[in-house]
C-alpha cells in the first residue's frame, strides 16, 4: 500500500511536455416542449430548470409515462435577470429575435453554442439571456444616427483601391463601409458611380484606404449593420474564432485517496485509469503533441474539490478530466463554464449539469438516453422478431426500467411478446411461448449472474430438444464479466448484449495495449467492467488529440475523428442548444453459433 501511495504522489508531481429539435410554442405562462429520443421527465426539468412537480401539474399523467413526439407544457420563467426560452416562429430571423427580446445577436449566439444556420428553424427552442443591466441592448429597428467622425481635411483621399468588394444581396453602403472600417463618404468618393446609395448585386466596388478615424456610438451602429445581414452572415460574424493550442494544459481531478480515507477498490480503479491516461499522453507525445499535465487528488468532499479549483493554475487549463463522485460535478462544471474550458466526466452518469452547461462532456450515458439508443438499434437488428421475457424470480429488479421501455416500443410497433416466470421456465413452458415459425429473442428481466444461472440450463435443453426453434438471447453489459462462467452457453444460444464499453481480448489493439500496460507497470489490469486502464487511455487520446488537431473548434469536428478506441465508443451530441454533450455510443456484441465474437457498431 505504501508503494502505491508513493507512486501516486510521484505521478501527481509529474508534468508531461511537450507531449432535438424541441417543438414549442410560447403561450401565456408556459411553452410547449415536444419530447425527443432519450429524454426523460428528469432531463426535461433539468434543461429548463423547473421542478418535475410543476411539469406534472400542467401535464397530468406525465409522471407515469412520456413518449417521443408528445407535447408537454413547460412553465415559463418570468423572473427578472433569468434566462427565458423562445421558440422560433415562421418569419423570425436572428436579428428580429434580438430586437424582440432586447438582447444583442452576439449574446444570443453565445448563450446557444449549439445553434447554427443549419438548425435555426421553425420550432427550435433557444435560450434568451437576460438583458444587460447597464442599458437595453436593442430597443428598436429604427436606423441608428450616423456615427460621429473626426476628419483631417489636409489629408486627401487616396484614389488607389486597397481591395475590391463584390456586392451581395441586401448589402448597403453603410454595411460595406463598416465592414472595411471606412466611412460612407470615403466609399462613395472612391466609387462615384454610386447614386443615392443604391447598390446592384454582383457589381464590384473599390475599397479605398481609410483616411478618417471613426468614433461609433456604442451598440447602435452594430445593430443597424445586423439588420442588413442574413442569418448565415450573422452566425458567421458571431462564430467563435478558431485558435490553435500550442501546448494543451490538462488537469486530472480524481479520488486517488492518498490520505487513506477511501476504499481500496476505488483507489485501484482510479490509479489504473490514470496509468492508462499516462500511456495515451506518451503515445501523443511521440506524435508531436505538447501537453502539460496536472494531477490532483479530489478526495471525497465538495470542499476538497473547491480547494483545488482555487489554485491559480486551474483557470489556465484547456480541459479537466474528473471528478468521480456525482456531488463534486456541479462546482467543477460551474468553474469550467465560468473560465471557458472543458470538463470531461469519465464515470458518473448522475447529475443534471450536462443539461444546462455547455462545458460538460459526459462519457457515461444517462440511462434514458442509453436505453433509447439500445431500443433503436434493437429494432433495426430484430425488426420482426417475437420476444420472450424470462423472469427468474430472483428478486432483482435491476432492469425494470429497461424492460418497461422495451415493451412500450414493441407495443408501438405492434410486435408480439410473451412472458414466462419462475418455475415455468423449463422446456415445456418454453414450448408454450416460443413461436416455431419466427425468429425468437429471449430476454431475461435481470442482468444478474444468478438469473443466468437459473435460465441458461433450461434454454440449452430447449434448444437441443427443438433445433427447429430459431432462438437468440439478448442481454446486458455486465454479461461480459460472466463469460468465464457461461462462454460456451453464450455461443450455443447465439447471444447478444449491448454496451458502451467493450473490447475483445483477442483484438490486436487490445493485445497490444495489454502487453504495453504490463510492461509499463509490471502488473495486469483488474478484471473489471469496464477496464479502467483502457478507459483512461481512450478518453485521454480522444480529447487531447482532438484539441491538438482542431483547437477551439474541436466541438465542430469531434464526431469526424478517425480513431479506433480500444474499449470506449464515442458519439457525442448536444442535449440542447445551450447545454453540454452526452455520449450516445452503443455496441451490440454477438457470440455466434459458429464460435465467432462480433462487435456490431451502429452509426
Amino acid at each position: 500500500m505504501m508503494k502505491l501511495i508513493k507512486a501516486i504522489y510521484l505521478a501527481m508531481a509529474l508534468t508531461v511536455a511537450p507531449a432535438g429539435m424541441m417543438m414549442a410554442q410560447n403561450t401565456s405562462g408556459h411553452f410547449l416542449h415536444t419530447v425527443t429520443k432519450g429524454q426523460s421527465l428528469y432531463s426535461i426539468s433539468s434543461m429548463y430548470n423547473v421542478p418535475i412537480s410543476d411539469i406534472v401539474k400542467l401535464n397530468p399523467g406525465s409522471d407515469e409515462r412520456i413518449k417521443v413526439g408528445q407535447a408537454l407544457k413547460i412553465p415559463q420563467t418570468s423572473a427578472e435577470n433569468q434566462v427565458v426560452f423562445h421558440t422560433i416562429q415562421a418569419g423570425e430571423t436572428l436579428y428580429k429575435l434580438s430586437v424582440k427580446h432586447g438582447v444583442s445577436v452576439e449574446r444570443i449566439c453565445r448563450a446557444n453554442p449549439g445553434l447554427s444556420v443549419k438548425n435555426f428553424r421553425v420550432g427550435q427552442v433557444i435560450a434568451i439571456p437576460p438583458k444587460s443591466k447597464a442599458t437595453s441592448e436593442v430597443t428598436t429597428q429604427t436606423p441608428a444616427p450616423a456615427p460621429q467622425v473626426q476628419t483631417t481635411p489636409s489629408e486627401p483621399l487616396k484614389p488607389k483601391c486597397r481591395d475590391m468588394h463584390k456586392i451581395q444581396r441586401k448589402e448597403t453602403v453603410y454595411s460595406i463601409s463598416r465592414m472595411y472600417g471606412i466611412t460612407e463618404e470615403e466609399l462613395m468618393a472612391a466609387n462615384p458611380e454610386i447614386k443615392n446609395k443604391k447598390l446592384k448585386k454582383g457589381k464590384f466596388l473599390c475599397i479605398p484606404y481609410a483616411q478618417k478615424k471613426v468614433v461609433e456610438t456604442p451598440k447602435a451602429p452594430t445593430q443597424q449593420e445586423d439588420s442588413t445581414l442574413t442569418d448565415a452572415q450573422l452566425f458567421d460574424k458571431n462564430k467563435k474564432e478558431s485558435k490553435k493550442i500550442a501546448t494543451i494544459k490538462a488537469a486530472i481531478v480524481l479520488p486517488f485517496n492518498t490520505d487513506g480515507t477511501g476504499t481500496k477498490d476505488e483507489q485501484v480503479r482510479m490509479v489504473e485509469y490514470y496509468e492508462g491516461f499516462l500511456m495515451a499522453v506518451d503515445s501523443l507525445k511521440e506524435k508531436g503533441v505538447s501537453i502539460d499535465l496536472y494531477t490532483y487528488d479530489s478526495g471525497k468532499t465538495i470542499a476538497s474539490v473547491k480547494q483545488i479549483l482555487n489554485k491559480p493554475e486551474m483557470k489556465t487549463m484547456d480541459i479537466i478530466f474528473g471528478p468521480a463522485h456525482a456531488d463534486q460535478v456541479k462546482p467543477m462544471a460551474e468553474f469550467a463554464e465560468k473560465n471557458n474550458l472543458r470538463l470531461v466526466v469519465p464515470f458518473t452518469s448522475k447529475g443534471d449539469d450536462v443539461f444546462n452547461n455547455p462545458s460538460v462532456y459526459q462519457i457515461n450515458t444517462p440511462q434514458s438516453y442509453l436505453y433509447s439508443e439500445v431500443y433503436e438499434h434493437y429494432l433495426r437488428k430484430f425488426p420482426d422478431a417475437h420476444v420472450v421475457f424470462l423472469d427468474a424470480n430472483t428478486g432483482h429488479t435491476d432492469k425494470a426500467d429497461f424492460i418497461k421501455g422495451l415493451k412500450e416500443e414493441l407495443k408501438n410497433r405492434q410486435m408480439t411478446f410473451k412472458e414466462l416466470k419462475g418455475e415455468d421456465i423449463n422446456p415445456e413452458g418454453m414450448k408454450l411461448v416460443v413461436d416455431s415459425l419466427r425468429e425468437n429473442v429471449i430476454i431475461p428481466t435481470s442482468g444478474r449472474n444468478v438469473a443466468l444461472i437459473k435460465i441458461l440450463p433450461q434454454l440449452i435443453v430447449t434448444s437441443r430438444e427443438h433445433p427447429n426453434y430459431n432462438m437468440k438471447m439478448f442481454g446486458y453489459p455486465e454479461w461480459q464479466t460472466y463469460t468465464d462462467d457461461h462462454l460456451a452457453s453464450f455461443f450455443e444460444l447465439d447471444t447478444y448484449f449491448y454496451s458502451s464499453f467493450y473490447t475483445n481480448n483477442l483484438f490486436p489493439e487490445a493485445i497490444q495495449f495489454t502487453n504495453a500496460y504490463r510492461k509499463w507497470y509490471s502488473k495486469d489490469m483488474a478484471n473489471t467492467f469496464p477496464k479502467y486502464g483502457m478507459l483512461g487511455f481512450d478518453t485521454a487520446y480522444f480529447f487531447l488529440l482532438g484539441l491538438h488537431k482542431y483547437g477551439s473548434n474541436f466541438e465542430d469536428h469531434m464526431n469526424q475523428m478517425m480513431i479506433t478506441p480500444i474499449q470506449t465508443g464515442f458519439k457525442f451530441d448536444r442535449v440542447n442548444n445551450w447545454g453540454g454533450f452526452i455520449n450516445r455510443k452503443v455496441f451490440f456484441v454477438n457470440f455466434t453459433k459458429n464460435f465467432e465474437l462480433i462487435k456490431l457498431d451502429f452509426e
